[in-house]
């Protein structure tokens, strides 16, 4: 594939966005009364606006030229029919396949009738530990996509005081600590979450648990009170995990891309698994749009392509994700790892250094909080933030949901968002609204400038049509299409990460010389000075 740089649409788009010197997005909506109309588009119950973004319809036509210029379609097709298209370790990353309904593979069709046995007797009441007692709390061990994607959709989505108690734990040491302490080992149980059952984190809160449960009872075997998702079986079972409660995982599924696997049996157990279906079959729907729409309606094709519009021609290096309802505060998290991981790339498939940049950072929260911390900088900053604001029509039925008016104050604060980043407020504006308070002239033209805002902020607002289950797979499979299409844009691996593992490797090699009794000199000298302080003022040794 030809170089990205060196391509006539890419070399189009850089002369392009040369004349956006002269253009205001105010303006634009101001010379355009359909705008709205003209940049908007609605996709399996999901509306996307996009009209806030800096773009004309030439902007739009050299995007998805560039798109076919880059074989997207073709892509596409590769991707949803599970052919390898993770080039470095030779493998697919059909994700998809694991929310396909009856045409899912039939380990994956097994994988989930398991996952509803176990899902469906906790509920119910029927699982028992070793003393005979319900199982009550259920605690997922698990780090990265084994977790973020799980807490999301538990978070989002479970609402039934009934099932079982839902926890995650990602860090080994006091967090889970902290946690046993509120439980009662009697009605506990664990599933471990690690496609090797080796991963470092994992395993050391897992072996506390043992010896936790050791504490607690007069007994041998644990196997009530464990369950493990993973590629190694083996390994689980010789742990003590009981063989009819280890679920699999597949090398052709991602971490970041395994919700919709058996390492989302913690969120069945907390939302039910119709609920859970309900998830798979919107995520189902994404995947239809996203292989039958033409790219102009394409709504993944669509996010990805803006956004690469404002981080490569405009140098526009980070994005802000705002979901307004509370329930969807994971989900920044889940994002960063979905889209950092998969885009934080060097070198396109064949080896060769990007000449451009690739990826962006991800960072956002809740709306309400996020409009008393970090806006200000999205409204003044001298770096402009794209924003992706996302919120509901409709609020959560339910004991969580908003009432009516909380829900309406919360959509006012949201869109006033949105239009304040794109208009902002001129100078002048600002003067005149001092003036007709009554301040002084001198004194109004001397604040003015520091009350004035810029606008000319791109952002896109995603409307649900309330959170439910369907809706939140819709959204995830959303994002996920997005990565992928930037991936293919830039011609990199969307489904490995080297960084993450060779940060592992060498984590594993530093442990020892943490009780080595000589210093340390076979690393840089930061790491060794780092190492041998660390070790000197570690004051339970002292």
């Amino acid at each position: 594939m030809a170089s990205l740089t060196r391509t006539a649409t890419w070399r189009a788009l850089a002369t392009h966005r040369r004349t956006w010197h002269d253009r205001h997005l105010r303006d634009l909506f101001a010379g355009d009364p359909q705008r709205f109309e003209r940049y908007s588009l609605e996709a399996c119950g999901l509306l996307l606006d996009y009209s806030k973004n800096l773009i004309v319809p030439e902007t739009l036509a050299l995007l998805f030229a560039l798109a076919r210029e880059r074989e997207l379609p073709a892509r596409i097709r590769d991707l949803l029919a599970g052919k390898r298209v993770n080039s470095t370790e030779k493998r697919a990353a059909w994700h998809t396949a694991l929310r396909a309904g009856h045409a899912a593979p039939r380990e994956v069709r097994n994988a989930l009738a398991k996952m509803r046995a176990l899902a469906t007797a906790l509920r119910a009441g029927t699982v028992h530990g070793i003393t005979g007692h319900a199982i009550r709390d259920v605690v997922s061990l698990g780090i990265g996509g084994s977790a973020l994607g799980p807490a999301l959709a538990t978070a989002a989505c479970a609402a039934d005081a009934a099932a079982p108690r839902v926890h995650f734990v990602t860090t080994p040491g006091e967090p889970l600590a902290q946690l046993l302490a509120t439980l009662n080992a009697e009605t506990t149980l664990f599933i471990v979450q690690s496609k090797s059952f080796s991963t470092q984190e994992t395993l050391r809160n897992a072996r506390a648990a043992r010896a936790w449960l050791n504490a607690q009872f007069d007994a041998s075997d644990y196997g009530a009170h464990f369950a493990a998702v993973t590629a190694d079986a083996e390994a689980a079972h010789a742990f003590g995990v009981p063989p009819e409660r280890i679920f699999p995982m597949w090398d052709w599924v991602g971490g970041r891309y395994s919700l919709w696997s058996a390492v989302g049996l913690p969120a069945m157990i907390a939302m039910g698994c119709d609920a859970f279906d309900d998830m798979l079959a919107g995520a189902a729907d994404m995947d239809a749009h996203f292989a039958g729409a033409p790219l102009e309606q394409n709504m993944p094709a669509l996010l990805a392509l803006l956004g690469l519009w404002h981080a490569n021609f405009f140098g526009m290096a980070t994005r802000a994700v705002i979901p307004y309802p509370p329930a969807l505060a994971p989900l920044p998290a889940y994002l960063q790892q979905l889209e950092m991981e998969s885009l934080g790339k060097q070198v396109t498939r064949s080896g060769k250094l990007l000449r451009c940049e690739s990826g962006t950072v991800l960072w956002g929260g809740t709306g309400t909080d996020g409009q008393h911390a970090y806006f200000q900088l999205l409204h003044q900053g001298t770096r402009p933030v794209p924003v992706d604001f996302i919120a509901c029509c409709t609020p959560r039925a339910g004991p969580g949901g908003n009432d009516d008016e909380t829900h309406a104050v919360m959509l006012a604060n949201c869109f006033a968002q949105s239009a304040l980043l794109m208009r902002g407020v001129t100078a002048a504006e600002t003067e005149q609204a001092l003036l007709a308070k009554g301040m002084a002239a001198r004194e109004a033209a001397r604040l003015a400038p520091h009350q004035a805002l810029p606008g000319d902020r791109p952002s896109n607002t995603l409307l649900l049509p309330s959170l439910t289950p369907r809706s939140l797979g819709t959204l995830l499979a959303l994002y996920e299409h997005r990565t992928f299409v930037q991936s293919v844009i830039w011609d990199i691996n969307a489904f490995d990460q080297w960084g993450v593992e060779h940060g592992k490797r060498l984590a594993d090699s530093l442990l020892p010389e943490f009780t080595a009794t000589t210093r340390g000199t076979a690393h840089d000298a930061s790491t060794n000075g780092l190492i041998s302080f660390s070790k000197t003022h570690n004051r339970r040794k002292s």
